[in-house]
């Protein structure tokens, strides 16, 4: 199961943020380990630069978007298997 089929497959579920939160044009919220409600996820190419990122050293491929609520307000950010950990 892919990273995207498995985000799809939680929604509604809870998802933790392994990294920090990089909004545009800023530096990191030095918030790793925040719990987020996931609301949908997408591949790449159906969101592009709408999305801001928990990121790491991976290559575009890698990333999914996901919908998560976040400290309240809904946001669309990139994610790899290794920012994020389902609860």
């Amino acid at each position: 199961m892919t990273l995207l089929e498995t985000l799809q497959a939680h929604k509604g579920g809870l998802i933790r943020l392994k990294t920090e939160l990089y909004w545009r044009w800023s530096r990191g919220d030095n918030n790793p380990g925040r719990i987020c409600l996931i609301l949908d996820a997408a591949r790449k190419s159906a969101v592009d630069g709408a999305a801001d990122g928990a990121h790491r050293s991976a290559t575009p491929a890698d990333y999914v978007a996901a919908h998560l609520l976040i400290d309240g307000q809904s946001a669309w950010i990139w994610v790899t298997e290794q920012d994020v950990e389902l609860l």
